[in-house]
């Protein structure tokens, strides 16, 4: 019940990577290796070059009751691990400046910003403006 757009997103050709704890799902995280299941994985506009070995990743979630015990950096580990094995040499991701476990747990990777964006959802509209960074920045 709580996945309702699981099933859309693994049709399009999202990959899911759950952590279970005691035959719960605990944390996912989904992986999109073509621009199809980029737009169900994530409906922001970020640029990804997919026929360039480049992936994104999104739809990361660590349930309330397993936060803190740094599920979210083992899940990235693991999609980053993945990643490699399928000789994806870049992964681009969406993170709001107020989600800061976001933003620790792609520290921990290396993770660098190089570009903020604005977007704004009107009704069915959706503007996205992305504004690369003159020097791309890293996490603190």
């Amino acid at each position: 019940r709580r996945f309702v757009t699981a099933r859309r997103m693994l049709d399009k050709g999202a990959i899911a990577f759950c952590i279970f704890v005691n035959g719960e799902i605990a944390h996912i995280g989904w992986i999109a290796l073509s621009e199809e299941a980029h737009k169900a994985v994530d409906n922001l506009s970020y640029r990804v070059d997919f026929l360039n070995h480049e992936a994104c990743t999104g739809g990361v979630e660590t349930m309330t009751r397993y936060r803190g015990e740094g599920l979210m950096a083992y899940g990235h580990f693991e999609r980053f691990e993945f990643l490699r094995e399928k000789g994806i040499v870049v992964s681009r991701n969406a993170v709001a400046k107020s989600n800061i476990a976001s933003q620790k747990a792609n520290a921990k990777f290396g993770a660098r910003v190089y570009a903020e964006a604005k977007y704004l959802r009107l009704l069915w509209w959706h503007f996205w403006k992305e504004k690369p960074l003159a020097r791309p920045a890293t996490y603190d």
